[in-house]
């Protein structure tokens, strides 16, 4: 998602006569897009502008600001610890960059944090007419109403928003009129997508899947990410029977252990998990299951990481991300007792090269076929 809205914020500041570089020492702005899930990265962010001090002394009309999550967390404490920076914006309020980017010219410091009730993408400034790579990132859904009990989502993205399913579709004919050839669609919770169709009436995100498999030129369709209690029917179906849908899900579980799912708030246990994997592998019998995995979840023991281990040994995973808790301020789970480093480390390389093991098989049984790609 930060892909899609780096892009987004590219072309709203293209209209204002800005042309990207990659060259930070060239630039007349610099924006920082941040995400906030886990502290290492929050922490980066200031580290990394710890970088532009000399540059900033160098340019004195060099602007820079702060973007995204850690931007919507922290807000005006990010220019009380780095005064350098000009501007600090959260993921709602993109759109009024333009606006913004005039504000601090004028040497004002600017803190945008609110949550609009506009949808942000109806003020985003049209996609480029140029031609571009085949695939492209699409955001149809933001925000996450789940609350687990690690995840910062619901405090920085807020409440769960669903784009009109006309606006997608437009959006995807202009992106295969321009070269694309495939969509990734994208939401923190993308398949509780419940966009609003012309007559009103709200789409699911299989419904709106087979919208968008009706657009000529458009030759394959992903989705990420999910939740397990929001893999419908009719979206199990159309993994069945939309020839665009690719085989692939990501459809993340955190943990096999049904105390510790009970304790993150994830709604679900191991067993529907593994019995929802069941059946969308009934559909699709090629497909490729991609998961996220917490280790060492607060109060998480032995024997709670043993199930975690025994859920990926009967899932088997073809591609996985796996983290080591990490507090994030203001969650359930960070005022809970924590496990020490030691322990989550060792227990992260032991999830770990279980999960490679699962991924070196997958890519051997691909030896020998052929597949298609695009270039």
């Amino acid at each position: 998602m930060n892909v899609y809205d780096t892009e987004r914020m590219t072309e709203s500041l293209q209209t204002e006569g800005y042309v990207p570089t990659d060259s930070v020492e060239d630039a007349d702005m610099i924006l920082l897009n941040t995400c906030h899930i886990r502290e290492k990265a929050a922490e980066k962010v200031y580290s990394e502008l710890g970088r532009f001090k000399n540059l900033k002394s160098e340019k004195p009309d060099l602007k820079i600001g702060v973007v995204g999550c850690v931007a919507q967390a922290e807000g005006e404490e990010i220019i009380r610890r780095q005064p350098l920076v000009d501007l600090v914006v959260g993921p709602q309020s993109y759109h009024k960059l333009p606006v913004l980017e005039r504000q601090i010219k004028n040497g004002e410091k600017r803190v945008e944090i609110d949550f609009p009730t506009e949808d942000k993408f109806d003020f985003l400034a049209k996609r480029t007419d140029v031609k571009r790579a085949p695939s492209a990132f699409l955001t149809i859904q933001e925000g996450c109403d789940k609350f687990c009990a690690f995840c910062v989502v619901p405090y920085t993205r807020g409440a769960e928003l669903s784009r009109p399913v006309e606006r997608v579709a437009s959006e995807v004919r202009s992106l295969v009129d321009k070269g694309v050839k495939e969509i990734t669609l994208l939401g923190q919770n993308v398949n509780a997508y419940h966009g609003a169709g012309q007559d009103g009436a709200q789409f699911t995100l299989a419904q709106l899947i087979w919208k968008l498999e009706k657009i000529n030129g458009l030759e394959r369709i992903r989705y990420t990410t999910s939740h397990p209690n929001d893999m419908t029917d009719d979206l199990i179906d159309a993994h069945r029977d939309c020839q665009k849908l690719m085989p692939y899900l990501h459809l993340p579980v955190q943990s096999g252990s049904n105390k510790i799912l009970k304790r993150m708030n994830r709604s679900h246990t191991a067993e529907t998990y593994i019995d929802l994997i069941s059946r969308i592998r009934k559909a699709r019998p090629d497909i490729l299951i991609s998961g996220d995995f917490i280790v060492g979840f607060p109060e998480e023991t032995d024997d709670d990481f043993e199930d975690t281990l025994e859920l990926i040994r009967q899932v088997e995973y073809g591609q996985s991300y796996s983290f080591k808790y990490s507090v994030r301020p203001g969650t359930p789970a960070a005022e809970r007792q924590q496990v020490t480093e030691d322990v989550k480390n060792t227990r992260l390389q032991e999830l770990q090269k279980l999960l490679v093991d699962q991924q070196k098989k997958v890519q051997q049984d691909m030896v020998g076929r052929n597949c298609s790609r695009f270039i």
